[in-house]
């Protein structure tokens, strides 16, 4: 089974932005964490800041891969491109946040990704990934 995990922007400052909300590890440090849970999985990792190149990583595995977890960071809030991409592709997609963006600033309530993904997972910090992941394997 392969697994792309998609991280937009600010999350590659994971483990030093706003520590309260997000907390004090890396997503280089907690990935290591995922791919010795699922031993059997291969989990691919890419992060972009780029609106642009994370629709293109989604048009290169999104037919292909057997599920995407992603979390858009504040693209999520705003993009329809990445939505349009998502429900172009035939891959089911996750959607995770690692704070519970409903105890947070009232615009990211809403999501312009969660009606064209199989599910939204947020609020357990980093293991929102791995909830992710294993909703996947549920199929």
């Amino acid at each position: 089974m392969n697994i792309q995990i998609i991280n937009g922007p600010n999350l590659n400052l994971l483990g030093v932005r706003e520590k309260s909300i997000y907390g004090s590890a890396s997503f280089e440090d907690y990935l290591t964490e995922l791919q010795k849970h699922f031993t059997n999985i291969n989990i691919s990792y890419y992060q972009s800041n780029v609106e642009g190149e994370i629709i293109n990583k989604l048009h290169e595995v999104g037919f292909t891969a057997d599920g995407i977890v992603i979390n858009a960071g504040a693209y999520t809030h705003t993009s329809i491109a990445i939505a349009d991409a998502i429900a172009a592709i035939t891959t089911p997609v996750i959607e995770v946040h690692i704070s519970n963006v409903y105890k947070r600033e009232e615009f990211r309530h809403r999501s312009m990704l969660a009606s064209n993904c199989k599910g939204v997972i947020a609020g357990f910090g980093m293991h929102s990934y791995r909830l992710g992941i294993e909703s996947l394997l549920l199929a």
